[in-house]
């Protein structure tokens, strides 16, 4: 995923369908710098991880 599209969809309000090895995730925060992203599974905030952006989908 690219940086802006991973941008748009962390500060969008609708629900954007992402996932990371075919679970669904949730995007909280993407760093520019690092070309990361801070995602949790949907359902599972506590599960909280710092992945790279090239790692997450959109369907």
């Amino acid at each position: 995923m690219n940086k802006q599209r991973a941008q748009e969809i962390a500060s969008s309000p609708v629900m954007a369908n992402v996932t990371l090895d075919g679970v669904p995730v949730y995007i909280q925060h993407v760093d520019e710098q690092g070309e990361t992203a801070r995602i949790y599974p949907l359902g599972q905030p506590e599960n909280e991880q710092q992945v790279s952006l090239g790692s997450l989908t959109e369907h």
